[in-house]
This record gives structure tokens, C-alpha cells and sequence, in this order.
């Protein structure tokens, strides 16, 4: 509601119960370093036809599924949503969104959705955990306007608990990098439409069962792919078969954009601290 750049801190520790989803306008920053803050309810946190956001610091659970409904956007303008399925963070039409260190998990559908042509995201330090669902890039096989979709997915903690998408991919560029999976059950990485998709020195350790030990899953005609894995580490039995492409999934990062990527033995601890950071107001952080 409030014009121009916000950046929004919180007095004291809280949890936020939302009766509707939140919307986001564009140059806001949410911040919660110094205190705990909990945000769970309806619909909880949605980036709609908006650029240049920050999410940080906040646990994000238990979001519920949420009928159609009218929300206050900006400009005080009254702006109608379609359903809502009870994701934790869900991107449409955005740009430039980085959500850092947030911890999140236990939500109806998924943790985090960047659809329909959102673009510029950049995903690190989170940690999600206890989840179907972790994280889905493209809104539909038949969107395709989400091939100009670009990912950053870094120095993130997957799991424990986790099932599937860590991401799933439909037709855009996501770079996944420094992560460490914590076991999941159907797949790690994984996507359709022919995705292009470099895994780069990630720490993958397969689940202790019998249960399926190969991180991918891919749907369609492989031989469209850009999927391939270089530097990553592989435990407990963990494989990442079949790549296809190799060499072809390029990030195609401007010169401020372009960072180092560390190797994977080094990602137990980058990741030692993804999620909510443990500091209080005497302590930066």
C-alpha cells in the first residue's frame, strides 16, 4: 500500500495468520533479521506483475489452499485471484525476485512456484524441508512464454523429508548450484518441455532405503534436453544417469550477475546456515 521503495523489518518476534494472500508490490524488501517471524494462513506470499523484491529472513509454513477472492493491491486497487493452492511463495509475471534465507516447509501444495513467465530469480541460502512438493520453475507444459524463464538456485538445504522438485523444470534456464540434498523420495532435479538445466558441484546423498537413488527424472523427448551435471558430488548410492546436452545449458550471466561456484565438498558447509539466520539485535548478522 505504501508508494515507492519499502523495506520492511519487524519490532518483535510473531506469527502472521493471513485470512487472504498477501501481495507484494514491486522495490519492497521484507526483512526479519533480529526476530522470529512466522507467516502460515491462506494463500500466504504472492509476487504478482512485480519487479526488484526481497524475501528474507522468514519461516513460512502450513499455507492453505484459498478459494477466488479480491485482495488490496497497490494503489489501494482491489485486484481479483483465481485459486490459490497453498504454496508457500508463489512468483507470476515477476522480475528480478531474490528470496534468501528463508526456512520453509509443511504447505498444501508446494514451497515455491515462478510462473508464467517470471524471470531474474534468485534462490539461496533456504532451507526446506518436510515437503511433497519442494519447488516448481514453469507454470505448464503449454506456457510458452517460460522459456525465457531464468533460475539461480543456491546454496540451499533440501530435506530432510522431501519428495520431488528440487526444482522441477518446464522449458526455461535454471543454474543449480551448491545445494545440499538431504535424501528424497521420487526425484531431486527433474522437469518436461526440454528444460536447460546445469547441476554444478551440488551435494547429493541418496536416501538410506531402497528406495530410488538417481537424483533426475525427466519427462518428454530427451533428445531436446540440456540437462547435465558437472562437479557434483554423489553419496550414498546416488546417480545422475543419461545426461543429455552436456555443455549446452549455458547461464548466460552479465558481468554483475556472474559469480563462483565453489566445489561440492565445500557445501556442507556453505549450507551449514540456510534458513532463518540465528542472530538477535546485538548480533549482525
Amino acid at each position: 500500500m505504501i508508494k515507492g521503495k519499502v523495506w520492511i523489518t519487524f519490532k518483535n518476534s510473531m506469527t502472521i495468520t493471513l485470512q487472504r494472500p498477501l501481495l507484494l508490490s514491486s522495490f519492497t524488501a521484507i526483512d526479519s533479521r533480529g526476530v522470529d517471524v512466522h507467516i502460515t494462513g491462506a494463500g500466504c506470499l504472492l509476487v504478482y506483475q512485480a519487479i526488484d523484491i526481497i524475501i528474507h529472513g522468514l519461516r513460512i509454513h502450513h499455507c492453505k489452499a484459498q478459494p477466488p477472492s479480491t485482495v488490496m493491491g497497490p494503489n489501494a486497487k482491489v485486484i481479483p485471484l483465481g485459486q490459490m493452492d497453498g504454496d508457500a511463495i508463489r512468483l507470476v509475471i515477476a522480475r528480478k525476485v531474490w528470496i534468501d534465507h528463508n526456512t520453509l516447509y509443511e504447505c498444501q501444495d508446494g514451497l515455491l512456484d515462478v510462473t508464467r513467465g517470471s524471470t531474474d530469480i534468485t534462490v539461496s541460502n533456504n532451507w526446506f524441508r518436510n515437503q511433497d512438493k519442494v519447488m516448481l520453475l514453469g507454470h505448464d507444459d503449454g506456457h510458452l512464454r517460460d522459456k525465457n524463464m531464468k533460475v539461480t538456485v543456491i546454496f540451499n538445504h533440501f530435506g530432510p523429508n522431501c519428495n520431488q522438485r528440487m526444482p522441477r523444470v518446464r522449458h526455461g534456464y535454471a543454474h543449480v548450484a551448491n545445494n545440499f540434498y538431504q535424501g528424497w523420495e521420487q526425484y531431486a532435479i527433474g522437469g518436461s518441455m526440454s528444460p536447460s538445466i546445469k547441476s554444478e558441484a551440488n551435494f547429493f546423498v541418496a536416501p538410506n532405503d531402497a528406495g530410488n537413488k538417481e537424483v533426475t527424472w525427466r519427462k518428454g523427448e530427451k533428445g531436446l534436453w540440456k540437462f547435465y551435471s558437472v562437479g557434483d558430488a554423489f553419496k550414498n548410492g546416488a546417480s545422475f544417469s543419461k545426461q543429455t546436452g552436456v555443455g549446452g545449458a549455458k547461464p548466460n550471466y552479465d558481468q554483475e550477475q556472474y559469480f563462483k561456484v565453489e566445489i561440492a565438498r565445500s557445501v556442507k558447509e556453505l549450507t551449514s546456515e540456510s534458513g532463518v539466520l540465528r542472530c538477535s539485535r546485538s548480533l549482525t548478522c
